[in-house]
């Protein structure tokens, strides 16, 4: 979206060239990403483009699906460049608040469009993280709202299903109009 409990520095090699972004209508975003059988190399070096990508898109979130790669990955810094960041592979929300929270949402895959939406203001998460160690984390408002965006790309959803049919035909509107004014 735009630790032992997996918030750390990823311990992959630095960065290397940034990935392209996929946008609404590609088909991997609407697929459920394949579960990470091991935490190797391969795995590794994605995620430290993933950050990369994340950062150059001024991002909170990016799920693999986003990068065009169907892997139960994503990567999380909310709030941005504070020092904690996440690396989430295979994750699940284990809980959720009965408490909701509605905020506004914005999607690097849906680019120039932001919506209200509503979503458990409190979430515990189980996943792996880049060492292949898993973890718990339990979150509350923005990072628990950025970390249900994230694991609903790995589940092939996308923010705007959370919104009405009203909602996400208006919006996919002003997205048309955002593109065809962000190509001219």
């Amino acid at each position: 979206m735009q630790v032992s409990a997996g918030g750390h520095r990823p311990p992959c090699d630095p960065p290397g060239h940034i990935l392209s972004i996929v946008h609404l209508g590609v088909p991997v975003l609407r697929q459920r990403a394949r579960e990470v059988e091991e935490v190797d190399d391969e795995v590794c070096a994605l995620v430290g483009r993933m950050f990369a990508t994340m950062y150059a898109a001024d991002g909170q979130g990016l799920a693999a699906p986003q990068v065009d790669v169907s892997r139960r990955i994503a990567v999380v810094d909310v709030p941005p460049r504070e020092g904690t960041t996440y690396t989430l592979i295979n994750p699940c929300v284990v809980e959720a608040s009965k408490e909701v929270d509605r905020s506004v949402e914005g999607c690097l895959s849906i680019p120039g469009v932001w919506e209200v939406v509503k979503r458990p203001l409190e979430v515990v998460v189980e996943a792996v993280d880049a060492r292949g160690e898993p973890f718990r984390l339990e979150a509350e408002g923005d990072l628990a709202r950025c970390l249900q965006h994230e694991i609903d790309h790995l589940d092939g959803m996308l923010y705007i299903d959370h919104i009405s049919p009203l909602a996400r035909r208006l919006l996919r509107r002003r997205y048309r109009r955002v593109q065809s004014t962000a190509g001219s």
